[in-house]
């Protein structure tokens, strides 16, 4: 076939497709490789997404959280789960079953208008979250070993757009999937300090609401922390980049006959993700509840500020496991950041994109990533207030997030974008839960905006 010569396709288009000359970067039989390595295996997007939540400004709403309610509010994570989880399973689906990413999607169905206000505003606030997160891992390592915050925030970041730039996908993802276990740290700093679990129990399982302003607010920031836009971006793109590194998969519109393994590992890689995400919050509230809150320790605007509080209270131990926790959060979120910005930007300007690429194949697609990088560097040599810039990117956030699931469940129930693979009932039921719910937060953190 000539290089030049257009490449057939069923089903939606995609803005760039790799000719079949041009080697893949990943080309091994990609089942065969996963059924050697066992049910880990099949733990990708998923797990990846679902760790990338619990990055350092959530470990600063989680700790707030805790220590301001105790355990209180554990309950909420419990009920926040399946909505997580049911939103990201569609998120994975939209992209294994078109071969695209939600950008794409909404590029080849909707307004570009729409597309366009949905990709700015996802950019200013990931930029603004990764500045959050890169000075909170700065100051996590300062905690640590001393020196200069600034100067690690520097090294992080080169660390982190070096990783993702120039090491192969393959490895690349296996890094990620490894840095998840980073979280574990959070579970081992919970079994370290006093908790009166039979207390956390019936708070977990019993609902108690408080109809205050501040409790209010809290419960909006829980779940516009839980639920976030950038995490729709990523894991939808990450499917679909899966899909195009094994050269024995194709998009679900045009092979109906992957689908059923396909569709039952985006569920179990989703849910097993998402599940520890929440467990991992759940214990970063149970720890700042039993520790913080038992002394009185409600003002805790940062995860560096939680991680000091701790020491005094529970111990040296606990403070040097949670302080390392931000840090291995971070370079996991930092990633997941900048890349679901690169993905949407990508698609909506039709440009060449993917971790699989080779930065000459992927130039504007890695410089956005690059760039974001810098700029979220940047963030922490100038003076913006960080606790005010986090409450501006959950606003963004919450403003994006509300359309964009609307967006994507009226999508994913049409047979011109989804083929055979519409949403079933129940998972279509539990999507329009998870908006109706993130609807009513956004309009309740509107409400107590300036209380």
């Amino acid at each position: 076939m000539p290089r030049d010569a257009p490449i057939a396709r069923s089903g939606p288009r995609r803005h760039w497709q790799r000719p079949d000359w041009l080697p893949h970067r990943h080309a091994r039989d990609v089942d065969e490789a996963k059924e050697r390595r066992g049910f880990l295996a099949f733990l990708g997007p998923g797990l990846i997404t679902g760790a990338a939540d619990d990055d350092p400004s959530g470990i600063a709403t989680y700790s707030q959280v805790g220590a301001q309610f105790g355990y209180g509010m554990t309950w909420l994570l419990l009920f926040s789960f399946p909505l997580m989880a049911g939103i990201q399973e569609i998120s994975g689906r939209i992209g294994r079953v078109t071969g695209q990413g939600i950008a794409g999607n909404v590029d080849d169905h909707y307004s570009p208008w729409l597309l366009r206000f949905i990709v700015l505003l996802l950019i200013v606030a990931n930029t603004i979250n990764l500045g959050a997160d890169l000075g909170a891992m700065g100051a996590g390592v300062k905690l640590v070993i001393g020196g200069s915050a600034q100067l690690y925030v520097v090294l992080l970041a080169v660390l982190c757009a070096g990783l993702e730039i120039f090491v192969q996908y393959q490895r690349y993802a296996s890094i990620l999937k490894w840095l998840t276990l980073a979280l574990f740290a959070y579970v081992a700093t919970v079994l370290i300090v006093d908790v009166h679990w039979g207390e956390v129990a019936f708070a977990t399982f019993v609902p108690h609401i408080q109809w205050k302003t501040d409790f209010l607010t809290s419960v909006v920031a829980v779940l516009g922390t839980t639920i976030s836009p950038y995490l729709f971006f990523w894991q939808a793109s990450e499917e679909a980049e899966d899909e195009q590194i094994d050269p024995k998969a194709r998009p679900l519109v045009d092979a109906p006959e992957q689908a059923p393994r396909e569709i039952r590992r985006i569920r179990l890689d989703t849910w097993t993700g998402m599940g520890l995400s929440n467990l991992i919050s759940w214990c970063i509230i149970v720890t700042a509840g039993a520790t913080l809150a038992a002394h009185n320790v409600t003002d805790i605007q940062t995860s560096e500020q939680a991680a000091q509080a701790l020491r005094p209270i529970a111990g040296d131990l606990a403070f040097f496991v949670f302080a390392l926790g931000i840090v291995g959060t971070g370079l996991l979120a930092i990633p997941v950041l900048a890349g679901s910005a690169a993905y949407a930007l990508a698609e909506m300007l039709h440009w060449p994109a993917g971790l699989s690429e080779r930065p000459r194949q992927a130039k504007a697609f890695y410089a956005t990533i690059a760039i974001g990088t810098l700029l979220g560097v940047g963030f922490n040599f100038v003076s913006i207030d960080p606790i005010k810039a986090l409450f501006w990117t959950a606003v963004i956030n919450g403003v994006v997030a509300v359309p964009l699931m609307i967006v994507m469940m009226i999508m994913t129930m049409q047979p011109k974008v989804m083929g055979d693979f519409t949403l079933q009932r129940p998972l279509w039921a539990l999507g329009w839960l998870s908006t109706a719910v993130m609807t009513l937060t956004v309009a309740a953190m509107f409400a107590t905006w300036g209380q």
